[in-house]
């Protein structure tokens, strides 16, 4: 096997070990929205975000909703 194959070889190996590690943490809640919106439903029921929230801090809103103009 040649250098640049073995080179070759080395860095496809590197981006695809990067790849599979940003697929379960980005691009699958990405795709799956639905299911984390409900785990998160789950999660945060009965908690007052204002009691929790640090003085001068804006309360959390949900990430998902669409920017109002």
């Amino acid at each position: 096997m040649s250098k640049n194959t073995k080179i070759a070889l080395v860095f496809g190996g590197f981006i695809t070990a990067v790849a599979a590690a940003f697929y379960p943490i980005f691009f699958y809640p990405l795709t799956h929205k639905d299911e984390y919106r409900e785990v998160q439903k789950v999660n945060r029921a009965g908690i007052n975000q204002a009691d929790v929230q640090p003085a001068g801090v804006k309360i959390w809103s949900d990430p998902f909703k669409p920017v109002e103009k």
